[in-house]
């Protein structure tokens, strides 16, 4: 069942614009060409983002290939299909890779069995604030925040579904 979603390259080098390509065509299985623009936040830095369709688990896929170069700010999602959840994944310089569920709005799920596990290991109301900021990846999105509104009108390059 074909699924889709978005890749983000938020922030990356320009020396690393072609390997961002050619890891996203691995991922793909099909040429793809971005269509770059300077990063606001940084104009030493470019920006892009890609429209895809494909089978599921593209997303991680896509998100395994990026991470391969640490100083790139990326987001990949791929949205909910039948009987699968979506997934979002978030990577940010020297914090690494966030993977969570995502549902159809697009928020991160975290499931009963999570919630449960969370409470249990909490020592405290402060140390259940700290864990659930951090099942939902709230220090990668206070991060990302100011470059997704940096992006807002840039150009977004579309591919044909894969497969």
């Amino acid at each position: 069942m074909p699924t889709r979603g978005v890749v983000h390259v938020h922030s990356t080098p320009l020396n690393v614009c072609s390997h961002v390509e050619w890891a996203i065509t691995r991922a793909l299985t099909v040429p793809v060409t971005l269509q770059w623009s300077v990063q606001p936040l940084d104009s030493a830095a470019r920006r892009a983002e890609l429209d895809w369709t494909g089978p599921v688990g593209t997303g991680a896929r896509l998100a395994a290939e990026l991470r391969q170069w640490s100083m790139i700010r990326f987001e990949v999602t791929e949205e909910p299909s039948d009987g699968v959840d979506g997934e979002r994944f978030m990577h940010v310089p020297g914090r690494g890779l966030f993977r969570a569920p995502m549902g159809a709005a697009g928020d991160i799920q975290l499931g009963e069995d999570r919630l449960r596990s969370l409470l249990a290991d909490a020592r405290g109301p402060e140390a259940l604030a700290h864990a659930l900021e951090q099942a939902l990846g709230t220090a990668w999105d206070e991060d990302l925040e100011p470059y997704r509104h940096a992006g807002d009108g840039a150009p977004v390059t579309a591919l044909p579904a894969v497969g």
